[in-house]
């Protein structure tokens, strides 16, 4: 059975997050998601915290949407961002591959965040790439408009599969990607969607067709266009801001 999952969704259980968990599940499953994979920042965080947030999660999933709980690590120096399901909470500000080691260990499931931002493709650890089942190729928050133009080489290092997600904090990030997930089980739950992961059975959409689509590759050089648009835009309005203050 395939059904549609929003990834890397951040609530106010995040420290720079202001939706409530209940908002998010009403917003999304009217936008056709059937699962929500939450990924709040490891900052703040502690395994009470985690668990308490798990329950949080099970309290708002419905009939209509699974709201699975996730975290997103970040090493020491706040460069590296990594999105994990699956595991208990592993501690704040670890190093990336000691992370990713214990996700492995914990049979989890871990995603490489934006690897655009911060230049972290230049230092992308080969270590990585055998712990990783997936790489951000579309980062609503960083890439914009368009998809990653640093993703691709990096998924070529590895058996990394593309991945598409909003970093949803606010509004600003709303915008059709999604993961299509091909469940064994027509019973949705935190385990089958976890498996459908564990086992590849999972693609990248964007505009509802799949990310390597020839509609979309046509659309490609228009998208990169409007972003480059929607940036010079951004930084109008910000520097109008800065000089009215």
């Amino acid at each position: 059975m395939e059904v549609l999952a929003t990834c890397h969704v951040h609530s106010e259980w995040s420290y720079d997050g202001s939706w409530s968990l209940k908002d998010l599940s009403a917003k999304f499953s009217q936008r056709g998601s059937r699962v929500l994979l939450m990924t709040e920042h490891d900052r703040g965080f502690s395994q009470q915290r985690f668990t308490e947030f798990r329950e949080a999660c099970a309290q708002v999933s419905s009939s209509q949407i699974l709201v699975v709980p996730g975290m997103e690590y970040s090493d020491a120096a706040n460069r590296v961002h990594v999105l994990v399901w699956g595991v208990p909470f592993l501690g704040e500000g670890l190093a990336t591959s000691e992370m990713l080691e214990a996700v492995r260990r914990e049979n989890g499931v871990a995603v490489l965040a934006h690897p655009s931002r911060k230049s972290v493709h230049l230092d992308f650890d080969p270590y990585w790439a055998d712990r990783l089942l997936g790489i951000e190729a579309w980062n609503r928050k960083y890439d914009g408009w368009a998809p990653s133009k640093t993703a691709p080489a990096l998924l070529q290092t590895g058996n990394s599969i593309p991945f598409v997600g909003l970093d949803f904090h606010t509004d600003r990030q709303s915008f059709p990607l999604a993961m299509a997930l091909d469940l064994a089980s027509t019973i949705v739950t935190e385990e089958t969607v976890l498996e459908c992961l564990r086992t590849r059975k999972c693609s990248a959409r964007a505009f509802g067709v799949p990310l390597g689509h020839n509609l979309l590759r046509t659309a490609m050089p228009a998208l990169g266009f409007a972003e480059r648009g929607r940036r010079e835009v951004a930084s109008v309005v910000k520097q109008a801001k800065a000089q009215t203050r």
